[in-house]
């Protein structure tokens, strides 16, 4: 199902989409999911006798308290010699990449020096040394409800992980990848990977990095990539078998080191108070509850904020006088007041969420009685439907005093939004709606608007050319 989704996604080109994912929830989910990935190697790491460990990190950590009686010194001995040679062995032009000279040389010393530590053998039963037969899945229609959420999120995170291996990639080799095609390629993937008993699959950081620090730079790199690892699975599956989990431990330890990011996570921490909050809560909710949480949650919380901050910045202003509105067009010493039953508003932001309730409460604050009301929108470049719902409502409080709301200096997209809702049609019937724009972005959309309404109703008043603010408190008195 996982791979049904990914080809959706990739139809629907959401692939783009996720590149919007704000940056501290990715840092901190990934952040979050290297400690859980180290936390987990714990128990291999030290030869603890576990035969299950817990889920949860806390319960985790408390097992393996509880069982550090049971700690095996060559389990170990060779966890450390793993780190050790990979971060010592050279980089660079070297094309023999340093874990795998960690997991034959821990092997042969385990092997050599009689170590009694647990193998992939001891664990598991051995490595596969075939390949895995074809075989039809059998479905239970009455379990796809409870499906759907998992495969969902299964999806949405391998996306996410398969983007960050991308853009690592990108930046190491100086490339662009083409997130759809990556999206569409890993859900044919993972539909054809159940057929052969494998599970859902999605790209890694460690080993993208690893293939491009190796001189990978193509897609052929990773086809080699898999075929070397199914000739190594098939020709030495029963090598494989022997090494010791303690090697493996040693090994994703320092990929968790290295995808950790720590050094971002720092540095994030001392940014934006916003975007502290989101990194820190991802990174809790990544260990503490899941990873499919932590996502929701993170993203969520980085749009409210962002909400927040546009509110912040979004300002809105009454003008008291004409040269204040158009200092460009009338000289300061002989610029008239505004009439006393005119108001002038202008807003600087985008027309969204709370600056939207904003201009409501400004304009209720106002105790007079104009007849008409005036909001400049010169500086307003997007208006979403809240902004829409707010011009109207304020149009109807004044509609029922006898008032008229002009809009002026309108830009394309608001214009369009209003058009598209039919709050054009509307105001052309009842009048209570002028609109005055001496900006040439509107024209076409303008003319398109006195088209229609000419022939559904009264047509919409039309200010337009310098001195726009003139005419318009010219006609208001």
């Amino acid at each position: 199902m996982a791979g049904v989704f990914f080809v959706i996604m990739a139809f629907a080109r959401l692939g783009d989409v996720i590149r919007f994912i704000p940056y501290p929830v990715i840092v901190g989910f990934t952040t979050g999911i290297a400690l859980i990935i180290a936390a987990g190697q714990i128990g291999d790491a030290l030869g603890l006798e576990i035969s299950a460990a817990p889920v949860d990190l806390l319960d985790r950590g408390m097992l393996y308290a509880k069982h550090f009686g049971t700690a095996d010194p060559s389990a170990a001995v060779i966890f450390l010699a793993t780190i050790a040679i990979i971060q010592l062995w050279p980089r660079g032009e070297n094309r023999i990449p340093g874990p795998l000279v960690a997991l034959i040389a821990t092997m042969l010393i385990g092997h050599g020096l009689g170590f009694d530590v647990d193998t992939i053998e001891s664990r598991f039963g051995g490595a596969p040394t075939s390949l895995p037969s074809f075989r039809l899945l059998e479905f239970d229609w009455s379990l796809m409800p409870d499906l759907i959420s998992p495969a969902i999120a299964i999806a949405l995170l391998a996306a996410i992980e398969s983007h960050l291996s991308a853009v690592v990639a990108d930046g190491l080799i100086g490339g662009r990848h083409r997130s759809n095609a990556e999206l569409l390629a890993r859900g044919i993937a993972n539909l054809a990977s159940p057929l052969f008993g494998g599970i859902p699959a999605m790209g890694a950081i460690a080993r993208t990095a690893t293939n491009v620090r190796n001189g990978g730079r193509t897609p052929i790199a990773g086809i080699v990539y898999a075929g070397v690892l199914l000739l190594i699975l098939i020709v030495a599956g029963s090598w494989t078998s022997l090494i010791p989990m303690a090697t493996l431990a040693g090994i994703l330890t320092v990929v968790a080191y290295k995808m950790s990011e720590w050094r971002v996570f720092l540095r994030l921490l001392r940014g934006p108070s916003s975007d502290a909050l989101v990194l820190i809560t991802t990174f809790v909710l990544t260990v503490a509850v899941d990873f499919t949480v932590a996502i929701q949650t993170g993203v969520a919380l980085a749009t409210l904020l962002f909400m927040r901050r546009m509110t912040e910045v979004s300002q809105i202003k009454a003008i008291r006088d004409i040269a204040e509105y158009e200092s460009a067009e009338i000289h300061e010493n002989h610029a008239p007041d505004v009439p006393a039953d005119v108001e002038v508003f202008e807003i600087n932001g985008s027309f969204c969420f709370g600056a939207a309730r904003k201009f409501t409460e400004t304009q209720l604050a106002s105790h007079s009685a104009p007849r008409v009301v005036i909001l400049r929108m010169r500086h307003v470049l997007a208006m979403d439907a809240t902004g829409l719902h707010a011009l109207e409502d304020v149009a109807a409080r004044l509609r029922r005093r006898g008032a008229s709301l002009l809009l002026s200096g309108i830009h394309a997209q608001p214009l369009i939004a209003l058009e598209r809702s039919g709050g054009i049609e509307r105001a052309a019937r009842s009048e209570p709606l002028a609109l005055g724009d001496s900006r040439p972005t509107a024209h076409r959309a303008r003319a398109k608007r006195r088209h229609r309404a000419d022939r559904r109703g009264p047509p919409v008043r039309k200010l337009l050319g310098r001195g726009g603010i003139r005419k318009i408190v010219d006609r208001a008195v």
